[in-house]
C-alpha cells in the first residue's frame, strides 16, 4: 500500500513518525524539579521557537499523571506512599515524614510541593510515550521532561524521584521480546541496570564517566549483569575530556556489535547531556553533535525508539542540544542563530545554537579508545 503524503518525502523515502509528549501542565509542573529547576520551559520554548512542534512528521500529545498502581510496576508502594505523604508535608507545612531518609528523600532528592504531581506527570509521559510505540502509532516517541535513571524500587538517588525509564521499559516489555536500553548520561545508569541485571531480555548499554568518588560510583567495565542476564550489561567506562570524534567512534563501533549480537525489537535512549561542555559536572567535552549523532545512527535502524532527557545542569546547553537533537530526529537542519522568543536573552552572548568545547584537555588516548572497544567486543562474544 502506498505512503500517505505525511509519511512521505519528496523523494519518495520514508519520514519518520515522532511522538512529542508535552503539554504546559506537564512543563509547569517540571519546572519545580530541584536542581533543574526552570529547566523544562527553556527547552520547551526554544524547541517553539524553532518551529519544531509544528513539522509535519511530529504530533504532539498531552501526557496524563501516572497512577499509583501503574508507579507500583517497579517502585514499591511503600515508597510510593512516602512521596505522596512527603509532598502533602511540604504543601501543608506540616512536619516532614519520619521515613524520608530510609527512601532517599534528602539532600539529593529534598522534598518539594507538588512532588508526587511532577513524578507522576513524569512517569506517565513516558508510559505514554512507550504505548505510542507499542501501538504503531509512532516510530520515535520523545519525553525530554524523562530519563530520571538513578531512582531504585524504593529509594530516590542522584536527584532522581521516579525511574520512568525502567517503566517505559516494562511497558515496551508489553509488545517486544528484547529491548535494548542506551545511556548517554555521564553517570552510570546504575537504577536501570539494577532492575534488569537479571534477565536477557533487556540489555542495558552505558558510557560514562568512571572513577574513584565520581557518582553513583558504580559502572566499571566488569559489571555485566548476574544469572541469565549475565553479558546483558555492558559499561563503557571513559575518562575525562572526552570530545565528539573519540566518543561517536567508540559509540558506533560498540553499539555495530550490540545490534549484531542482542538484536534487539526495540531501543529506549537515555539522553542525558551532563556530558556537555560547559555543564558544572566538568567530566566530558561534548557537543550537541556527538549526541544527535549517536541518536541519529540508532534511529537508522529502524525500530520503534523511545527517547528521553535525564540529566544536563547547565541549562541553556541542555535546552541547546534537545532542541538540536529534536532537529535530527525529525530531519530538520536548524538555523545556528536562536528565534527571538521569551527567554532569548538567556542565550547571550553567542545567540547561537551551537556548544562550543572548551580547551579541557582529553585524558582518553588513542590506545585507551582501542582498548575501550576491544574489552566491550570481549563481552559480547559471550552473548549468545
Amino acid at each position: 500500500m502506498a505512503s500517505s503524503d505525511e509519511d512521505e518525502g519528496m523523494h519518495g523515502e520514508l519520514l519518520p513518525k515522532v511522538a512529542f509528549i508535552h503539554s504546559e501542565d506537564s512543563v509547569n509542573l517540571c519546572d519545580k524539579l530541584p536542581k533543574v529547576t526552570g529547566r523544562a520551559s527553556l527547552t520547551s520554548s526554544l524547541i517553539e521557537a524553532y518551529g519544531l512542534l509544528k513539522d509535519r512528521n511530529i504530533r504532539v500529545i498531552a501526557p496524563r499523571k501516572a497512577t499509583a498502581s501503574e508507579l507500583a510496576a517497579f517502585h514499591s508502594s511503600e515508597y510510593v506512599n512516602c512521596m505522596r505523604r512527603a509532598a502533602e508535608a511540604v504543601s501543608d507545612g506540616s512536619e516532614e515524614c519520619e521515613d524520608l531518609v530510609e527512601f532517599g528523600l534528602g539532600y539529593d532528592c529534598p522534598p518539594f510541593e507538588d512532588m508526587y504531581d511532577c513524578v507522576s506527570m513524569i512517569a506517565g509521559a513516558t508510559l505514554l510515550a512507550a504505548d505510542m510505540l507499542k501501538t504503531g502509532q509512532a516510530k520515535v516517541a520523545v519525553n525530554w521532561q524523562g530519563g530520571w535513571h538513578h531512582a531504585q524500587r524504593d529509594e530516590a538517588a542522584g536527584f532522581c524521584y521516579i525511574n520512568d525509564i525502567v517503566l517505559g521499559i516494562l511497558k515496551l516489555r508489553e509488545k517486544y521480546d528484547r529491548v535494548l536500553y542506551v545511556d548517554l548520561d555521564v553517570h552510570h545508569g546504575d537504577g536501570v541496570e539494577d532492575a534488569f541485571s537479571f534477565t536477557p531480555k533487556v540489555m542495558t548499554v552505558s558510557f560514562h564517566k568512571y572513577s574513584s568518588g565520581f557518582f553513583p560510583g558504580t559502572g566499571s567495565c566488569c559489571q555485566v549483569g548476574h544469572g541469565k542476564g549475565r553479558y546483558y550489561t555492558l559499561n563503557v567506562p571513559l575518562k575525562d575530556g572526552i570530545t565528539d570524534r573519540p566518543f561517536v567512534e567508540v559509540f558506533t563501533r560498540v553499539m555495530s556489535r550490540v545490534k549484531a549480537k542482542f538484536k534487539p525489537d526495540a531501543i529506549v535512549c537515555q539522553c542525558g547531556v551532563d556530558s556537555l561542555a560547559g555543564d558544572p559536572m566538568k567530566a566530558f567535552n561534548l557537543t550537541q553533535f556527538a549526541v544527535g549523532r549517536c541518536v541519529k545512527y540508532l534511529q537508522g535502524w529502524n525500530l520503534p525508539m523511545l527517547v528521553l532527557g535525564g540529566g544536563g545542569y547547565n541549562m541553556v546547553n541542555t535546552s541547546r542540544c534537545w532542541t538540536y537533537v529534536t532537529g535530527v530526529i525529525l530531519d530538520r537542519p536548524l538555523p545556528r542563530d536562536i528565534p527571538e522568543h521569551e527567554h532569548f536573552l538567556s542565550y547571550g552572548p553567542s545567540y547561537q545554537l551551537d556548544i562550543a568545547p572548551s580547551l579541557q584537555a582529553d585524558l582518553n588516548s588513542p590506545e585507551d579508545i582501542k582498548n575501550t572497544i576491544r574489552k566491550a567486543y570481549g563481552y559480547l562474544q559471550n552473548i549468545t
